[in-house]
């Protein structure tokens, strides 16, 4: 950590920008940029302690989730947000993109399972923060220093604006999108903490995290349900969710069909109930004959629906983790399949309110067909409203750079309409940051550049996201203006016709091959 901070140290020197990096697993764009990267997740990646009575932890930013999930565990206890690549995902970068994954239905997100951060500031300002009390606050100030600055600052900016941040925000399950202006508010106890969590390292280098903890459950059941489509089974969110469900996710077919075209979980896919759209639909309880109870009323509830679903019901924890391993898959098996088009991220993580799926999902699928964007793959945490598309944008095509922007334009005011958030758990980064004016009013978007003036006013950290952000399709590899890199190479590359830019083309950027865990880790 002492060197961290001294490598920080000769950037501000220098002026150089700084880049914090976990497990590079974004993909908006967070972890790319023209700077000093400090990879955390090599040497400081420890949990330095943990209280269990408390239920909190201190962990440094590059340890990686299962790693520190394997370590709770053996206390009872978990973290909770739980992306799907948790096996390489690390903490420090859960907490610059406010990550979710399935288990945030339960847990909520990364910001919510914040206590205090350390942080240092680009001029080497280093300070612990955290919810602020008047008392606090009072003494801060009357310190004086740069750490005043910041809270005084920081207070004026949200009293300024107080109207509008409590009216700004769209307020649904997953607003990942923005600054949490929300978190200064004083019925959040102007939580400076909760303030930096999804800034993407805009602000701020996190050297250290106390975080709250969670029991795991004792027992678990899986309800899967199938739907004549992906729409329909959107709508019927709102019909599972009275019984509280631990996970709630949604997958379609095209997901489905990539995965036997590529051999991948053939037991899961044999498990499936009929049907083209489906809801994993997971609870949880210490008492097993609740559990039971439970899961008979969720099945009831579902097939009273007009068109009532097809029903698989597991309880073996094996047969669960194959069901599970398919849906994690979503990313890996849809980027390239073997015979449609390959896909891309750019508009694979909006977010709507839940009871406002169906309508949304049926929008997003008429937007793709206009666009002839299609098949592109649909799944999600439709529990909490949060839809994972890819999408097979023509980018190498003659416009297909124009295209792209086009597209995003469109799906960034549809999901506005809705009232709902550009990045529902992967931010905003470069893809989407320029389109944040679409979604908060222009006071929200001036408060958001004010907060980094005052944290970082030589722009020096991550700088061209979220705050005067680079355009979305400035930087588009593949395109007239980037095309792919071809060198000389020794090897063949048979798989790709002989093409060095093809296979590199088909990194997803899922960092499977970072993990040191396997696939069984523990779910939570």
């Amino acid at each position: 950590m002492d060197d961290a901070v001294a490598a920080l140290a000769v950037c501000r020197e220098f002026g150089v920008p700084v880049l914090s990096r976990g497990g590079g697993t974004s993909l908006s764009g967070q972890t790319t940029n023209a700077a000093v990267v400090l990879d955390w997740s090599r040497h400081c990646n420890r949990l330095e302690s943990v209280d269990v009575e408390g239920r909190t932890c201190i962990v440094e930013p590059g340890m990686v989730l299962d790693h520190l999930d394997e370590r709770l565990a053996e206390h009872g206890l978990t973290w909770g947000p739980q992306p799907a690549t948790h096996w390489t995902c690390t903490v420090g970068g859960m907490l610059g993109n406010n990550a979710c994954g399935a288990s945030a239905q339960t847990y909520g997100k990364a910001v919510d399972k914040v206590a205090r951060l350390e942080v240092l500031l680009a001029d080497g300002t280093r300070m612990w923060v955290g919810p602020t009390s008047e008392e606090e606050y009072a003494g801060i100030v009357e310190a004086g220093g740069r750490r005043a600055e910041v809270y005084r600052g920081l207070r004026e900016l949200r009293d300024q604006h107080l109207a509008r941040i409590r009216t700004g925000y769209p307020q649904i399950p997953r607003r990942v999108s923005g600054y949490n202006l929300d978190s200064l508010l004083p019925e959040h106890g102007f939580d400076l903490a909760r303030a930096l969590v999804g800034s993407e390292g805009t602000l701020v280098t996190v050297l250290r995290a106390e975080l709250l903890l969670s029991e795991l459950p004792g027992h678990r059941r899986l309800a899967v349900l199938g739907y004549p489509d992906v729409v329909t089974a959107g709508r019927e969110v709102t019909r599972v969710l009275p019984w509280q469900p631990h996970r709630l996710e949604g997958v379609d077919d095209v997901l489905r069909r990539n995965q036997a075209e590529e051999g991948m979980n053939p037991r899961a896919l044999d498990k499936l109930p009929e049907g083209d759209g489906w809801l994993l639909v997971e609870l949880a309880d210490d008492d097993p004959d609740e559990l039971g109870r439970r899961m008979d009323g969720l099945v009831a509830d579902a097939c009273a629906a007009p068109e009532p679903p097809s029903v698989l019901v597991l309880e073996d924890p094996t047969e669960q983790a194959d069901l599970w391993a398919f849906r994690e898959a979503g990313l890996g098996a849809t980027a390239h399949p073997p015979s449609g088009r390959d896909t891309w991220p750019g508009w694979e993580d909006s977010a709507v309110a839940p009871e406002d799926l169906g309508s949304y999902l049926a929008e997003l699928r008429d937007l793709l067909d206009r666009h002839g964007l299609t098949p592109a793959s649909t799944y999600g945490h439709f529990g909490h409203g949060c839809v994972h598309l890819r999408i097979p944008f023509e980018l190498g095509s003659p416009g297909g750079a124009a295209g792209y922007r086009t597209f995003l334009e469109e799906a960034a005011d549809l999901v506005t309409r809705y009232g709902g958030s550009l990045s529902g758990e992967h931010g905003d980064g470069q893809v989407r940051g320029e389109l944040l004016g679409r979604m908060f009013p222009p006071e929200l978007i001036g408060a958001f550049e004010r907060m980094k003036q005052l944290l970082d006013p030589e722009n020096r950290m991550n700088p061209g996201k979220v705050v005067a952000p680079r355009p979305l399709d400035a930087d588009l590899r593949l395109t007239d203006d980037h095309p792919a890199w071809e060198p000389e190479v020794t090897f063949g590359y048979p798989e790709d016709g002989g093409s060095f830019a093809q296979a590199a083309a088909r990194c997803v950027g899922v960092g499977k091959c970072r993990a040191t865990l396997g696939a069984g880790a523990r779910v939570r």
